[in-house]
């Protein structure tokens, strides 16, 4: 069998870590061995961030909701507003509920009085 000398795909790899990290800041956009660190970690964080980020935009819709709640009534909150919604039998979710409560205030109060 033939000799095969793997220059070619080494400096392959070398350039497309180094491309990846243009833009990276000091030793790891210049270095193979930072730099391939640096990728590894962007990846994990970003796989992981990518979930986080589902949670984080539930949060902010249950904030918009309650927010648009207390402003109809200081009295209503997020969690007895959703049971009643569930015991009503209203199949909104809360994406839509906070579009509605934060650029259509009104539509929001007819399904606050809908769910009353």
């Amino acid at each position: 069998m033939t000799r095969v000398k793997k220059g070619v795909n080494a400096l392959k790899t070398r350039r497309n870590i180094l491309k990846d990290v243009k833009g990276y800041r000091f030793r790891r956009s210049k270095t193979e061995r930072a730099a391939y660190e640096a990728i590894s970690h962007a990846g994990a964080y970003a796989f992981a961030h990518r979930r986080d980020k589902k949670g984080d935009f539930r949060r902010l819709w249950n904030v918009k909701i309650n927010a648009g709640l207390r402003a109809l009534d200081p009295k209503n909150s997020y969690s007895k507003f959703m049971g009643k919604m569930k015991k009503a039998g209203i199949a909104l979710d809360r994406k839509a509920l906070a579009t509605l409560a934060e650029h259509n205030p009104k539509a929001f109060e007819a399904v606050v009085k809908k769910v009353a």
